[in-house]
């Protein structure tokens, strides 16, 4: 196994198994583990592993794997706590969070199993949500109440 496929291996191990909230925590527990890596060479692995950062209740921010979206509903039981309200034109969706949230909403949707989402672009506060032209709005509301009970409260 080269360096690069070992380090990228190293790095989805303790991801998966610990909560990590900075990248100076990660470089800490890759040098525990043999790994030494500069900042930027993380944040680029980062980067191409597409992981991305989500609300933890006691951390702040952690680190998640993509296809983890089912998980990190147990991760941060209070994520969708942050959605605002939801409204429909078109084929579009727009869905309003708290200051933040958006881009931490917008991972599990992407990686949701929805074949009336094509997609999200995640702001600040809103994220959009691209439907296919055909798709029906209770399909995309039900898939994003799998994932976001909350959103009950807004409806």
């Amino acid at each position: 196994m080269n360096q690069k496929t070992q380090r990228f291996a190293t790095i989805r191990k303790i991801i998966r198994s610990e909560m990590i909230s900075s990248q100076e925590e990660l470089i800490s527990r890759l040098r525990e583990c043999g790994v030494e890596i500069t900042q930027s060479t993380l944040s680029r692995d980062l980067k191409f592993m597409n992981v991305a950062k989500v609300p933890h209740k006691s951390k702040g921010y952690i680190y998640v794997l993509p296809n983890a979206a089912h998980h990190e509903i147990n991760i941060s039981s209070n994520i969708s706590d942050n959605i605002t309200s939801l409204t429909f034109s078109g084929n579009l969706g727009v869905l309003k969070t708290k200051s933040g949230y958006a881009s931490a909403i917008s991972v599990p949707i992407d990686n949701l199993d929805c074949p009336a989402i094509l997609g999200t672009i995640a702001g600040d506060n809103t994220v959009l949500l691209i439907l296919r032209e055909d798709a029906k709005r209770s399909q995309v509301i039900d898939s994003l109440l799998r994932i976001f009970p909350m959103l009950n409260n807004v409806l």
